[in-house]
């Protein structure tokens, strides 16, 4: 039967081929809207590590001025960095079973093959924990060693971009290179990674949560050896009749934050043991004379980090709403299309019904021509959907928005607006079926 009901589903839409181009018109542009609007609603809110969602740990203490708030308008949040002295000192604690520490410098590479000048590389001083709690992939060689940390010795490790344009993809591992007029010995080149948000650094970075991530890595101490303020985020407050920074001593005794930290802690009892250190940690600064404001400390997992920085904008989630409400018009546009469009057909169904065909059938078979359109309209609005995706990354291609950075085809995304579209087409054709179904065949056949 269902061949046969497909069939005659044909021949009604080939009955009508103006009203069945709206209808698959109307369908295909509230699908390819849902379909441009939610993947990139998606691809702004994954997490990028879900896999380790709860064993790595963003750690944050509310160092901050007694006097205001870090944040007005969530007075309850702290920031989302640390002081040198705070971050240092938890860094000395040895129950995680990884650890890192975060922040950007600028760097000069220079040396390289053919290189005549050289070039700027965003550089992130970071330690030998990061590569391997972030998973990231290497293609020649591999991260440094924990005693390199500890010299720290001149090491360093290059992006995948970074590597392209200095020594053209080749392997340069074991290769010199001079970093800031330093020789470094590169041990290790990434793979592509590019994770997008950035959830190991939502601070801004200098690059922004959805922008590039780093050129070039070294460890950390590496910034206070050469005295290397951090750019990107690093926000600072004075104690009244303090005296103002001066010098790169200074910065690491301020309470300004630029430090992000990280641990990896695998089970509930390591969690409980290290929140326990930074309490006592607090507890005894507290007494020193800072942390002034209530006590807030906290370890937040990457899910939650996401949701702290609102990495999915108000703006993202109001087109997502317009998405959906521009679907819900084409809906019931649809809906009184197909109504007017069975009534009109009626005596047919009329005809077929005094022919023997129960309710049910007739019900089953506007139901099949319902499906067509949907079906129709999905293929359609997929083929927009994604010249709109291509389109919205042209339209952001030279800017800094987080909308060109994730308008990329993602399959998820794309899956959930086809299903929602199509079950919502469908279940819009329920009204009109049921209601052709229900129409008395002598009504018809007597004015015939």
């Amino acid at each position: 039967m269902l061949g046969y009901y497909l069939r005659l589903a044909v021949k009604s839409l080939r009955r009508t081929p103006g009203l069945t181009a709206l209808m698959v018109g109307a369908i295909a542009c509230g699908i390819a809207a849902c379909i441009v609007t939610l993947t990139v609603h998606h691809a702004m809110g994954r997490n990028p590590i879900w896999w380790k969602n709860n064993v790595l740990y963003a750690v944050t203490m509310d160092s901050w001025d007694p006097r205001r708030p870090y944040d007005p308008d969530r007075p309850t949040v702290a920031p989302s960095q640390l002081t040198y002295l705070d971050a240092t000192y938890l860094y000395g604690s040895d129950i995680p079973q990884r650890k890192t520490l975060l922040a950007f410098v600028q760097g000069a590479l220079a040396g390289a093959p053919g290189q005549s000048a050289p070039v700027w590389a965003m550089t992130r001083i970071t330690t030998a924990g990061f590569f391997h709690m972030f998973d990231v992939p290497f293609e020649y060689g591999g991260p440094w060693s924990a005693a390199a940390d500890q010299g720290p010795q001149p090491v360093i490790v290059l992006s995948h971009r970074e590597n392209q344009r200095l020594y053209d993809g080749r392997n340069s591992v074991g290769r010199t290179i001079l970093w800031n007029h330093l020789r470094f010995r590169i041990v290790g080149v990434l793979a592509h990674w590019d994770p997008r948000p950035r959830f190991y650094d939502l601070t801004g970075g200098g690059s922004g949560d959805f922008g590039g991530s780093a050129r070039a890595f070294v460890p950390f101490r590496w910034g206070s050896m050469l005295h290397l303020f951090p750019i990107g985020s690093m926000s600072c407050w004075v104690a009244p009749g303090a005296p103002p920074l001066q010098t790169y001593r200074d910065l690491l005794a301020s309470n300004c934050v630029w430090i992000t930290m990280w641990v990896e802690l695998p089970t509930a009892a390591r969690r409980e043991r290290f929140l326990d250190f930074v309490n006592a940690y607090w507890a005894q600064q507290h007494a020193a004379g800072r942390f002034q404001r209530p006590r807030n400390n906290h370890l937040w997992k990457v899910s939650q980090w996401l949701r702290l920085h609102r990495i999915v904008s108000n703006s993202s989630r109001l087109l997502l709403r317009i998405a959906f409400a521009f679907l819900a018009v084409c809906l019931i546009n649809t809906v009184g299309i197909l109504l007017a469009k069975f009534l009109r057909a009626a005596p047919l169904a009329g005809v077929r019904r005094a022919l023997g065909a129960r309710r049910g059938e007739i019900f089953a078979q506007h139901l099949v021509e319902v499906a067509v359109l949907a079906l129709s309209g999905a293929i359609l609005g997929l083929l927009l959907g994604i010249a709109g995706l291509a389109g919205v990354r042209a339209l952001y291609a030279h800017s800094y928005s987080a909308y060109g950075k994730v308008a990329h085809f993602d399959l998820i995304g794309i899956a959930w607006a086809l299903a929602l579209a199509g079950v919502s087409t469908l279940l819009a054709g329920l009204y009109p079926a049921w209601r052709v179904g229900r129409t008395s065949p002598a009504r018809y056949l007597k004015s015939q």
